[in-house]
């Protein structure tokens, strides 16, 4: 693309990614931070990320929207477990409510971003793809809201013999909109929230739909519409009676989490009974609903009104547990010697992570290699200065962490205008034990272990999984800045220098 001769501008903000995250972060700087000047950059030509991208048939909330919704926004429909259309009405609110479509820039990918100590700005190489130009823009400060999934490609592994299958392939991350699947045998390859969604919104037009697995997954149901939250907004109002509802499926989700965790058989035993009960008289639950790990090992899936288990009941779905040998010309040949038939076969074979969109980082000129940092406090890199991003919970809704983030990103900003910082960066123990960012089982994690950051034992450098917790370190009433370097303005000769520095264990603001 040609680069632009514009003038470059300069901002006090640059947030990446236009999604939940993103725009949440938004909402955070034009609350708490009026004065700053910021742009809200997006590569594509809509708002909503993963809930505009995706547009395979019955693309709904695996979270209650009272928790994956945001605090200062109430999640005001009838559905707790949301259709993506209106997940995307309820994010053109807040946009519209916060004015944010005045700093919002459509079709700006930004492709590359780079520190410079001399200046102490942030420089985004980014193409706009409505013009087809190449501009830059600088920033004292970046965020990162582009979450950690690759929304370019899906995962999809190698199938042995796939040219000979004379049938359609397709992945729901790129749903052809002209897909007839009526009156066709259809097999959705995977056991995840993507095909779990897909069966019972699909099963009602095609002949037959199976979900083939190679290992179960714990599903559980959970009601579409949350009857405690309905009742609650009646009575207390909007945003008292969400509040509520919010705080209630908080604590839902950490108890259920933490049973888990401790009872880890019994729990299994409770899923399996639930399983059972929903499911037809006689059927094979230890085969197709009995995971070999321990359940919270992976992420659960929820299934509104257990409407997956009803599809099965009525026999126009099913599920095979069993290893693909090769497609087929008709199908898939599995394992055991079985053949199923198939007009299309849908890869619900899961996501690639890819932390900060694929822009390309470095510090004056040099790479920045993820696995050589250590993530502080969950949103942001050691030796890494003025860059935030953010990464949600794998437990529970992810958006309970993008708005604490939010909260201490702003308080930091404003704690360093203060004092007349220019650049914060953590500095961490380069002796410290460390593991995995993610430290998850998921297979999409441990796919690229090897290239996302990594993790101290301890706090701040600790990966925490627990609203509570993190709720008491980056809360509202929260102004500590421990393990950060804070530099005031500097000439280019300061920089690196011990006097341009000012180290800060504890500090309050």
């Amino acid at each position: 693309m040609p680069t632009t001769a514009t003038p470059v501008e300069t901002l006090d903000v640059l947030i990446v990614g236009a999604g939940v995250s993103g725009i949440g972060a938004a909402h955070y700087v034009t609350k708490e931070m009026p004065q700053k000047s910021f742009a809200l950059l997006e590569g594509r030509e809509s708002i909503g990320g993963t809930w505009d991208l995706f547009r395979y048939p019955g693309i709904r909330s695996d979270s209650d929207l009272h928790t994956f919704g945001f605090e200062f926004k109430p999640w005001v429909d009838k559905q707790s477990i949301a259709d993506a259309d209106r997940i995307m009405q309820y994010l053109r609110e807040a946009v519209d409510e916060d004015k944010i479509n005045e700093h919002l820039r459509l079709q700006h990918k930004v492709t590359a971003l780079n520190w410079s100590s001399s200046e102490q700005l942030w420089t985004a190489e980014i193409d706009r793809l409505d013009t087809g130009e190449h501009i830059q823009l600088k920033a004292s400060w970046v965020y990162c809201g582009s979450g950690y999934y690759n929304y370019d490609e899906g995962f999809t592994p190698h199938f042995e013999g796939r040219e000979r299958f004379t049938g359609q392939v397709v992945h729901p991350q790129h749903w052809p909109g002209d897909l007839d699947y009526k009156g066709k045998k259809v097999v959705v390859i995977g056991s995840g929230a993507t095909a779990v969604t897909l069966l019972p919104a699909m099963a009602n037009e095609t002949e037959h739909i199976t979900m083939l697995q190679r290992t179960p997954t714990y599903i559980l149901p959970l009601p579409k519409h949350d009857p405690f939250a309905n009742v609650a907004r009646r009575i207390l109002g909007d945003e008292r009676g969400y509040a509520v509802a919010r705080w209630k499926n908080i604590l839902q989700q950490r108890v259920l989490y933490e049973a888990a965790q401790r009872f880890p058989k019994t729990s299994r035993k409770v899923i399996r009974k639930v399983n059972q009960v929903l499911l037809p008289d006689g059927y094979d639950v230890d085969t197709h609903f009995n995971p070999p790990y321990n359940p919270w090992d992976q992420r659960l899936c929820a299934v509104p009104d257990a409407d997956l288990f009803k599809t099965i009941r009525s026999g126009k779905a099913s599920v095979v547990t069993d290893r693909i040998k090769t497609f087929t010309e008709k199908g898939l040949l599995l394992e055991s010697g079985t053949e199923l038939e198939a007009d299309i076969v849908v890869t619900a074979t899961g996501l690639n992570v890819r932390l900060f969109g694929g822009m390309d980082l470095s510090l004056d000129g040099e790479p920045v290699v993820l696995r050589d940092h250590v993530i502080y406090r969950g949103m942001m890199l050691s030796g890494v200065p003025n860059l935030a991003l953010a990464v949600g919970y794998t437990n529970s809704s992810w958006t309970l962490k993008i708005g604490l983030i939010g909260e201490y990103w702003c308080r930091l900003m404003a704690y360093m205008d203060a004092r007349g910082y220019r650049e914060v960066a953590p500095v961490v123990d380069p002796n410290m034990e460390t593991r995995p960012a993610l430290d998850f089982g998921a297979g999409y994690i441990k796919r690229v272990e090897d290239q996302l950051p990594r993790q101290g034992a301890e706090e701040p450098w600790k990966m925490s999984m627990s609203f509570y917790k993190d709720r008491k370190a980056l809360g509202a009433d929260v102004a500590d800045f421990e393990n950060l370097r804070f530099t005031r303005a500097a000439s280019p000769a300061d920089v690196g220098s011990p006097e341009g520095f000012e180290r800060v264990e504890s500090a309050v603001g």
